[in-house]
């Protein structure tokens, strides 16, 4: 069974970054488009950045320009660095690989924006 297991979430003020890491395991990892996910308190998860098989990208626009999404092939390996982060950032974050119909997401990591 395929397994995507986030980390590098954290506690950080406004303004500061954090990169975040999602690795996969058991997973055919080069032909999944790969993206991150988040939900705050009370809301809907909401889609954060897609990165497909050929390293295109796609953002929601309230992180572009802030937020960078990439993927490293060789180690099963993508990453969000985040920049320039405000409280409206603060969420659990979740990576997703999906092909098709087949869809796999990692268990969450914490991302807490606040003075």
């Amino acid at each position: 069974q395929a397994q995507l297991v986030e980390s590098g979430g954290g506690l950080v003020q406004p303004g500061g970054s954090l990169k975040l890491s999602c690795t996969a395991s058991d997973l055919l990892f080069t032909i999944y488009t790969m993206g991150w996910y988040r939900q705050a308190p009370g809301k809907e998860r909401e889609w954060v950045a897609s990165i497909d098989t050929g390293h295109g990208t796609t953002y929601t626009e309230s992180v572009k320009g802030r937020f960078t999404i990439s993927r490293d092939n060789a180690n099963s390996l993508m990453v969000l660095q985040m920049n320039g982060l405000t409280p409206e950032d603060t969420a659990i974050y979740y990576c997703k690989a999906n092909l098709g119909a087949r869809a796999y997401w990692g268990q969450g990591t914490q991302v807490t924006v606040s003075a």
